[in-house]
């Protein structure tokens, strides 16, 4: 029996990770009463009773929560955006080359933020496949479900209080997902970042569009989508589908831990359209939280998880 403390249990990426948790004869849950939940002592016996920490709060929080570990033993996955480029934490996207292997012997795990998820999974292959050049200008245009803001911003839309079906957002292009999405993606220049929130509760759509004729040897699509189907070759969650559908919806895989990429464009004009859906709750955060503690457990990788 692994023992898990979820730090965070209550907000919206802790109770996607306890639901995927619940019933599993192979994981004891701990949690702390309402009462103790801010209790420093209650946190310190709790973070160091368990072999795995999962923490689900805000970055300084989780600051916090890693410093009063002080048991070699116990294991941390963080949901937070704190440690994702942090030296001494494994990033934990494990579809990445060889990724996998070094989260199954980590201690410390950075689960990846939402979006980036998306990009990484589009670019990082297609950087290493040496298709798209390191110092390559890139944007990336993405919206979420208003789940992904948190309490509240789901407490704004659902009650009412906003009118808008969508929202651009992070105009400053400061979003503190761009050292993530570089940094994992191997590119020399930050990309250029366009957030976005739907009135939708969960789901999410994030598009790379690419000039293929400015490339070096100017690629086609198909070679574009065969070396995405060769790095997730294999792959439970990731899948790579036909980009000539006409038209891709931003729940296409909400309630899901699935991660679908396609490869859309126009050969004659040379240009595409990258285009990643995946849950913002899910595959982009308790789902992939759960990935990790599976791997990092020696269990099957995707127990518990929601196809």
């Amino acid at each position: 029996m692994t023992s898990v403390f979820i730090d965070g249990a209550v907000g919206t990426t802790g109770l996607e990770i306890r639901e995927r948790l619940a019933g599993r004869d192979d994981i004891s849950i701990a949690l702390l009463a309402e009462d103790l939940r801010k209790d420093p002592a209650a946190r310190r016996e709790a973070l160091n009773d368990a072999d795995f920490v999962i923490l689900c709060l805000p970055d300084d929080a989780a600051r916090e929560a890693v410093a009063l570990i002080d048991n070699p033993r116990t294991r941390v996955i963080d949901a937070s955006s704190a440690h994702r480029v942090a030296a001494g934490w494994t990033y934990g996207f494990p579809e990445l080359p060889g990724q996998a292997e070094i989260v199954a012997t980590a201690m410390r795990v950075a689960n990846p933020g939402c979006y980036p998820t998306g990009f990484l999974a589009l670019v990082a292959p297609l950087v290493a496949a040496k298709l798209l050049p390191a110092d390559l200008p890139l944007s990336v245009n993405a919206t979420s479900g208003y789940s992904g803001g948190g309490k509240a911003m789901i407490a704004e839309f659902e009650a009412g209080s906003t009118a808008t079906v969508f929202r651009a957002y992070a105009l400053g292009l400061a979003h503190k997902h761009i050292a993530e999405m570089t940094q994992h993606a191997g590119l020399v220049h930050a990309p250029i970042f366009a957030p976005a929130v739907a009135n939708a509760y969960r789901g999410m759509v994030v598009e790379v569009p690419l000039h293929l004729h400015a490339l070096p040897g100017r690629p086609s699509l198909a070679a574009i989508e065969d070396a995405l189907r060769a790095a997730f070759d294999g792959s439970t969650l990731v899948s790579v589908a036909a980009g000539d559908i006409g038209a891709i919806d931003i729940e296409e895989n909400a309630g899901t831990d699935r991660l679908t990429l396609r490869v859309c464009g126009n050969d004659a004009v040379g240009h595409a359209r990258l285009v990643a859906t995946l849950d913002n709750l899910g595959k982009g955060a308790g789902g992939a939280a759960v990935q990790n503690l599976n791997i990092m457990a020696g269990v099957d990788p995707v127990a518990g998880l929601v196809f």
